[in-house]
């Protein structure tokens, strides 16, 4: 497990705010050098804390406002293959599995809620899907975000070996 402090949060939440906030910028903003910065964002991505920058993106405005969860309760035997079937399907954003009556849980996203019915139909025929339950999304109204887990987490520690915890 890597050791994960105040400045390590501070720093997450800072781009979360803002994906493309520069270095400097950020040293600036939170009081240390652009090496400290620098060394600290190299370290989170080498241990695999930090996985990459990706775009926000509002699919309404690009034609795909109809979003879903459908859930998929599977024949686990089959679990490899159903996933490798799943990565082929454009309009999942995202598959997980999870224990419960379903294994897996997707999240579409399409231009109608006939074409998620179909997306749904298409996902029942996969070898193995043995259920689909299919949940529309209307609205999110808590984006996903890491800064207030990573806020409450790290609330008691220091920046580091060289600053203490906060009192």
């Amino acid at each position: 497990m890597t050791t994960f402090d105040r400045l390590d949060a501070e720093i997450i939440g800072a781009l979360e705010e803002d994906g493309r906030v520069g270095v400097a910028q950020l040293a600036s903003e939170l009081g240390v050098s652009r090496n400290t910065i620098q060394a600290r964002m190299r370290r989170l991505e080498e241990s695999g804390v930090l996985r990459g920058f990706r775009p926000e993106l509002d699919l309404a405005s690009i034609g795909l406002p109809v979003q879903a969860q459908i859930s998929l309760e599977i024949d686990q035997r089959k679990m490899e293959e159903i996933i490798e079937r799943l990565a082929e399907v454009p309009e999942i954003l995202e598959a997980r599995t999870q224990a419960g009556r379903e294994d897996i849980v997707v999240l579409v996203a399409s231009s109608s809620v006939s074409d998620i019915q179909r997306i749904s139909l298409d996902l029942v025929t996969i070898a193995g899907v043995r259920h689909t339950d299919t949940t529309l999304i209307i609205n999110t109204v808590v984006p996903y975000r890491v800064w207030p887990l990573l806020d409450r987490h790290t609330a008691a520690k220091g920046w580091g070996r060289s600053t203490p915890p906060p009192r």
